[in-house]
């Protein structure tokens, strides 16, 4: 895992500590290198007490959450402007569908802080690396599609894919990895 490259982790929709203790591991240690490491998810989990930002938005709430940090990301000019030109389709339409989306008009609805949101997208939009790993918590949801969607948009905008210490990983699983073997194919 790229962890230790990067600035700021996020770790959405996923439970590393229980389920990969190993990746856990990684994020633990870049955290006590410096990194910033936000995590997402309405349950808490351990991993909070090594978080700059803990999320813990109401449950089905994903898509307003990641749409209020990408408000706060474009009407603050902290996306990355040529790789969104170069690299990318739909920007005016993405623009102005986030326009409905500030972080005062999502904070009831996802039972988070603006100023968390806003913190929080301000923190990512400035990382130079940034790092994005999802878990079954994002994908298995009536919104997994929106969800996915809504992730990947937010390391584009910013220009966080290609480089040492960027990109979206999915965890495998959310089983531990001793029950592996049981759903193997093999």
């Amino acid at each position: 895992i790229e962890a230790a490259n990067a600035d700021v982790l996020i770790v959405v929709g996923a439970n590393p500590t229980e389920n990969h203790p190993v990746a856990a591991t990684f994020f633990k240690n870049a955290v006590k290198a410096g990194s910033k490491l936000v995590v997402m998810d309405p349950r808490g989990q351990a991993l909070k007490r090594h978080a700059d930002y803990m999320i813990q938005h109401k449950p089905g709430s994903d898509v307003a959450v990641l749409n209020a940090l990408m408000h706060v990301i474009v009407r603050e000019n902290l996306y990355d402007g040529e790789y969104v030109k170069s690299h990318t389709d739909g920007f005016e339409e993405l623009r102005s569908h986030l326009s409905d989306y500030s972080p005062e008009e999502m904070s009831e609805y996802c039972g988070v802080p603006a100023d968390t949101l806003r913190a929080v997208a301000r923190l990512y939009g400035n990382a130079k690396r940034a790092m994005i790993f999802w878990g079954m918590g994002v994908s298995q949801h009536i919104h997994g599609t929106d969800n996915a969607r809504c992730l990947i948009s937010l390391a584009l905008l910013t220009g966080q894919i290609g480089r040492a210490g960027t990109g979206c990983f999915l965890q495998y699983s959310d089983f531990s990895p001793s029950e592996l073997w049981r759903h193997s194919p093999v």
